[in-house]
């Protein structure tokens, strides 16, 4: 795995490198040990279209959690068909009324916690232990908690096995402007939601519409000191670094 040394000359290369060549060296590093995960927010549409344009095969994944809008349900097919591939959703052990029968009715309102560990980070967390390479749609510009993050990064998934894991963000330096620019230029198909004052999109009772002046995820988990899901906490990072 990366050593801190090349983790940081990885990050000031990259830095100067387009997302079509970050996602080139981790095609060579990786191949089909890489994945891209999204959520089908705007920056995860403009890598999958950059990797599929460049001949660089990623599988793709999802969480479905269940929870999910009817829009973000059927963005999917259409994407499917819009790119040619089949995207693996990854679903939760516990199905939503498992989960009341177990924790009670609508949990993410007492709960949201637990709500996302049972339903987004535990699916997650069985799909990374088969990949050396996690390709995120992260980027800096969309909340305070994201604004360090580096193009590169590495995790301990399982410190007792010495496993780690290599979280790629090539979006990081991308704006919310650059990101729909591409989408409209190039036609992606994208969740309507978006049209509607949606700016972040994830489980249809943890996600509402955003003012103008609010930031990209102020949306989400409306009421609770609360602006991760989990998947992108959940794992200690090896080492930190100044982007």
């Amino acid at each position: 795995m990366l050593t801190s040394s090349e983790l940081q000359a990885l990050n000031e290369r990259f830095g100067r490198e387009s997302t079509e060549q970050i996602l080139a060296w981790a095609w060579e590093r990786f191949g089909s040990r890489a994945a891209i995960g999204t959520s089908f927010q705007g920056a995860g549409l403009v890598m999958i279209d950059l990797a599929r344009k460049n001949d660089l095969r990623f599988p793709v994944f999802t969480v479905d959690t269940g929870l999910l809008f009817r829009e973000t349900l059927e963005l999917k097919n259409r994407l499917e068909d819009f790119f040619g591939i089949k995207i693996e959703s990854l679903v939760p052990d516990t199905t939503v009324d498992e989960q009341a029968d177990i924790h009670g009715p609508e949990l993410w309102n007492r709960d949201p916690d637990l709500c996302c560990t049972i339903r987004k980070v535990l699916p997650l967390k069985d799909k990374l232990a088969e990949l050396d390479c996690w390709i995120t749609g992260l980027r800096r510009q969309q909340t305070e908690a994201r604004a360090g993050i580096g193009i590169v990064e590495v995790y301990i998934f399982d410190e007792a096995n010495h496993q780690e894991i290599v979280k790629l963000n090539p979006m990081a330096a991308w704006s919310r402007e650059q990101v729909w620019q591409y989408i409209r230029g190039n036609r992606i198909p994208y969740n309507p939601l978006h049209d509607r004052g949606f700016r972040s999109i994830g489980c249809w009772p943890c996600t509402r519409m955003t003012a103008d002046g609010e930031s990209e995820r102020a949306g989400r988990w409306t009421g609770f000191n609360k602006v991760e899901c989990g998947i992108h906490t959940f794992l200690p990072k090896k080492v930190d670094f100044q982007i």
